[in-house]
């Protein structure tokens, strides 16, 4: 099989969960789920009957009070309710991302709810950059705040806060950030990094701090406030999935309730939001009508968080907090229609960005990529607030670190990194240090600045870093996959049992399946960047079909005939009927495939495979080449082209039928594909 342009072909490694056969068994036996199910949870760490039982019953989960956990939340409640029975001022200071403005509506909504007198600020994204600054404290101190409550931020502010105590204000951090080596000097500091990484709280987002803030208090203060806990509940779900928070401990509880919620939410934004986002008549990602029961994390993830953080980006966090904290519907859908237009804006300004970094890269640093090993872009007049968006995607495209920036000013660029899982982005800017402005972030990500002089500079060093920590085989997209399925075994009632794993998203992934030796019957272009297909499996004298999507792999368009496919499954209902397709998130060549024909009628060659000799050779087989490897014991294996099942045995009519993908049988076809291409090479 001949493979068309190559370089527009997914280069991807796949990295494959070992599949634990028995310990699956055992636990499907003991809690009433399938072994399939059972594998995935082992792929994701629960491999005992009391850990799976948690995971799969969250609410069944006896949490430690939140009192018990964060040291200084009861001071923080004390201060709190100090300032709403003597009606000081309260001013939220919170962040333009999805994080920041629905922790900053859910405090807002919240201290109104219980009485206080309260308003907020948010920095400028464009020329102030992230967190509280000395100009926001000032302003506040003007007008006569007593109290600044700081939400997903203020964690490193010592200089703000400094000079917020030194005016006479008090200030409470609430934030999830790393710790910075010296701690603000706050009057109360609520961070869940401050806390046991075993503690169930250690997962939340800033959102998830707030909440937790906001539910204490209303507790504190009686009865008489348990209205506001499921509009709050709605505002967690939708900043700790947008946030990209994962989903374990009690933020798999919370969120979990909160989707159920979310569809009949009495909030008046996200009613507004959802209507005009679809959600609700159709499905994520395009699958058309369904049951809106409850929400999925894509739904939030792909329709309602881009809308949110399209604001923050390019326009004003305002729009946001009024939408989700005014109860009038007719504001409510003015709001959400500003949030839709802008997030088209968006749209249309990443897909530009990202074609020009494309043939930047393409033009300019493809051939260096092996020894560079970490993709440095700079251009002009990109926006600030979308280029960490184009990051993430060359990394998806090229599986390199990713560092992206444009100019700030005439003598300064501002930028956004994104990591791979074997390169730190922090430790590669602290790397940098010296030619940087000012920078942070985490593993994953980051952001920093830099004089423009430094330019070459930092693409040298970040270059000299990369090659230290990375090895050649890392430099593809990295795809994880739970387990291999045939696509017989591609139905309702699979898919009706990975919802027991639900919610999923960051540390519960959906889970991925793999197909060997599909064959592509039918493909299309839709809209602009998508693939529609049709993918068959040939077992035994059977052929199964199944319709599949490729999210923006127009560059890829056609696939080749036949492929091993990586995927997920979707549910799509139309007309109402609700059928299972597959979602496409990595392809590969079946190594198989491309040695038949060069091989045929070759003579045969003996090979070692785990101390082990066999004899191999490719055959005539009716109209097909066959490959058979023969043991020292006289058992044959043969195997077709383009097939997942070969045949083993002393010979065809009693031969069991066994699936090649699996050990001993994929090490021992590679082997003897290696033996007859060193044969046929003239060697």
């Amino acid at each position: 099989m001949q493979v068309k342009n190559r370089k527009n072909f997914p280069e991807q490694r796949w990295q494959i969960y070992p599949q634990e056969t028995e310990l699956a068994q055992q636990l499907a036996e003991v809690t009433n789920v399938s072994p399939v199910v059972c594998q995935l949870l082992i792929n994701r760490g629960i491999e005992t009957p009391e850990q799976a039982q948690l995971f799969l019953n969250p609410e069944s989960i006896i949490l430690p009070l939140p009192l018990e956990e964060f040291p200084d939340l009861a001071i923080s409640l004390d201060i709190l309710q100090e300032a709403i029975a003597y009606q000081d001022k309260i001013a939220i200071c919170g962040d333009y991302d999805a994080d920041g403005m629905t922790s900053t509506a859910l405090l807002l909504r919240s201290l109104r709810w219980l009485g206080a007198k309260v308003d907020y600020a948010i920095p400028s994204r464009m020329h102030e950059g992230y967190g509280i600054n000395n100009r926001i404290v000032e302003e506040f101190a003007q007008e006569e705040v007593k109290l600044i409550l700081t939400v997903d931020n203020g964690i490193s502010a010592f200089t703000p806060v400094a000079r917020a105590r030194e005016l006479g204000l008090q200030v409470i951090i609430t934030d999830h950030h790393d710790l910075p080596q010296e701690l603000p000097p706050a009057n109360a500091i609520l961070n869940p990094k401050l806390i046991s990484k075993s503690s169930p709280y250690y997962c939340v987002a800033g959102v998830g701090v707030a909440y937790i803030l906001a539910v204490s208090l209303a507790q504190q203060m009686g009865d008489g406030y348990k209205g506001l806990f499921k509009p709050i509940l709605e505002l967690f779900t939708l900043g700790t999935i947008a946030d990209l928070a994962p989903l374990i401990g009690v933020n798999r509880r919370w969120v979990k309730r909160g989707l159920q919620q979310l569809p009949k939410s009495k909030i008046s934004g996200i009613q507004a939001l959802i209507q005009l986002a679809g959600v609700t008549k159709q499905g994520s990602r395009g699958a058309g009508k369904k049951n809106s029961s409850s929400l999925k994390p894509d739904d939030i993830g792909f329709r309602l968080g881009p809308r949110i953080n399209a604001i923050g980006r390019i326009s004003d966090p305002q729009i946001v907090i009024d939408l989700l904290t005014t109860d009038d519907m007719g504001l409510a859908l003015e709001k959400a229609m500003q949030c839709e237009s802008i997030n088209r804006q968006r749209q249309e300004m990443c897909g530009q960005i990202e074609q020009e970094a494309i043939a930047i890269v393409e033009t300019e640093y493809l051939q260096s990529l092996q020894d560079d090993r970490v993709l440095v872009v700079i251009a002009s007049n990109w926006h600030h607030g979308i280029i960490g968006i184009v990051a993430s995607r060359l990394v998806e495209r090229y599986g390199v670190p990713v560092f992206i920036g444009t100019d700030e000013d005439e003598d300064h660029i501002r930028g956004s990194a994104r990591g791979i899982p074997e390169f730190n982005v922090f430790d590669g800017l602290e790397y940098c240090s010296d030619l940087l402005g000012k920078y942070g972030g985490h593993k994953a990500a980051g952001g920093f600045s830099l004089p423009v002089k430094n330019l070459t500079k930092l693409r040298s060093r970040l270059s000299e870093f990369a090659n230290q920590c990375l090895e050649v085989q890392y430099l593809k997209p990295l795809i994880k996959i739970d387990t291999q399925a045939h696509l017989h075994q591609i139905n309702r009632e699979l898919s009706q049992q990975l919802h027991s794993l639900e919610p999923c998203g960051i540390e519960n992934p959906n889970p991925v399946f793999w197909t060997a030796n599909v064959r592509v019957i039918e493909q299309q272009k839709i809209g602009k960047d998508h693939i529609k297909l049709t993918v068959a499996e040939t077992i035994g004298d059977h052929q199964y079909k199944i319709k599949a999507i490729a999210w923006r792999w127009r560059d890829y368009f056609p696939l080749p005939s036949h492929l091993d496919i990586a995927y997920k499954l979707r549910e799509n209902t139309f007309n109402g009927n609700t059928s299972i397709e597959l979602e496409l998130v990595g392809v590969r060549i079946p190594a198989r495939p491309e040695f038949f024909g060069n091989l045929n009628g070759k003579v045969t060659t003996s090979f070692i495979y785990q101390q082990r000799r066999y004899i191999c050779g490719v055959y005539q087989h009716g109209t097909m080449p066959e490959l058979r490897i023969k043991n020292s014991d006289g058992k044959v294996l043969a195997v077709h082209p383009y097939h997942s099942s070969g045949l083993l045995g002393s010979d065809r009519q009693n031969a069991k039928e066994v699936d090649i993908s699996q050990p001993p049988y994929e090490g021992i076809i590679k082997a003897a594909f290696t033996a007859l291409s060193f044969l046929s090479s003239g060697n």
